[in-house]
Order: C-alpha cells, then structure tokens, then sequence
C-alpha cells in the first residue's frame, strides 16, 4: 500500500513540474500587457510589443487614424496599484471627437476578432453600440494555478471588457454559437 502512495505522489509532482514552466505568478499589468497582445495582435495593421525593461506597450500602427483610435480607447496608461503601465500607440495619439463606437470600428478595422459593431438608435432612447466579437475561446499562458498548464481561458468579449472598460453608452458581446440542437443560442423555440 506504502508502494502505491509512493508511486502516486511521486506521479503527480512529476506532472507538476512538467505541465507548468515555472510556479511563479505573473502580476496584473504582464496579464493585461498579454490581453492586449490577444485584442489587437491579431490585426495586420497592428503590431504589439511589451517592453519589461520600461514596464511599457507598444502598439505599432500603420494607419495614423487607427493609431488615434486606439490610443483613446486604451489612453496613455494603466495603474495597479503602485505600477504604472505605459501604453504607447505609434505614429500617433492625438485626441479626436467621435463616437466610442466609431472609435472601436476604426480601431478593430480589419481585425478579425470582431465581426460587427452595431448602434441601436431610437428616438425615445438613449444610443446604445455593441461590439460583436467572434464566438471563440481563446487561451494564454498566465500562471493559473486552476489550470493544469496554467492557461487563462477566455472570451475576447471578456478580454474588452477588462482592458477597455464599458461606460453605459458601449457594450462588448459575442456572436451567437449553435446549440447541439443546431437553433442558435439565445433564441427561443
């Protein structure tokens, strides 16, 4: 029975050693420098860096528009508590006065990850836009002690929500999955 144990413990600490590179954590800002790394990098006309050195991310964009809209949405930094994330978006990051959701559709232009943006306008209610993300789980390293191989899983919609925020005037969601049933999710019988 000893022997068993043994063999079951020593089994164990093996697949811990090997399935997590290193038991050590990441902080919020190395975990929010990767969601944004996930939101924009998929996009051909942006390229995003993290500078560990000067604790800064660096989006390169090709379309100086672009650059204007992702520089407002995410701004010049992040604070967690007594760090300070720099956020610096290229060529350029100059203030603009349009709509959040003009915003989001010149920033997620050709961006693969969000399929529509939509705007609801009545005149007996106030505008409402909703960002629609793609219908994908998407994963990254992220020293999650809940995961074997310390994976975050996530929602791009929930990645936005946590790097961009929502103010009442702009809502993050993702496009409707099918059901086993084959009726999309979401709508009733």
């Amino acid at each position: 029975m000893l022997k068993k144990v043994t063999i079951v413990l020593l089994t164990i600490s093996i697949l811990m050693a090997t399935a997590v590179p290193a038991f050590a954590l990441s902080p919020p800002w190395i975990e929010y420098a990767r969601e944004l790394k996930l939101l924009f990098g998929e996009d051909p006309e942006v390229d995003v860096d993290y500078n560990e050195d000067e604790n800064e991310v660096i989006l390169l964009v090709e379309s100086e528009e672009k650059a204007d809209a992702i520089g407002q949405l995410l701004g010049t930094e992040k604070v967690f508590g007594n760090v300070t994330l720099k956020i610096t978006v290229i060529p350029a990051n100059q203030p603009a006065e349009p709509t959040k959701a003009q915003l989001f559709a010149k920033a997620f232009e050709g961006n693969p990850i969000v399929k529509d943006i939509v705007t609801i306008s009545d005149p007996m209610l106030p505008h409402f836009s909703f960002v629609v993300f793609k219908n994908k789980v998407v994963q990254f390293w992220n020293d999650n002690l809940g995961d074997l191989n310390g994976l975050k899983s996530t929602l791009y919609q929930t990645i936005a929500e946590e790097v961009l925020g929502g103010d009442g005037e702009l809502y993050y969601c993702t496009e409707p999955g099918e059901a086993s049933t084959g009726i999309p999710l979401g709508e009733w019988p």
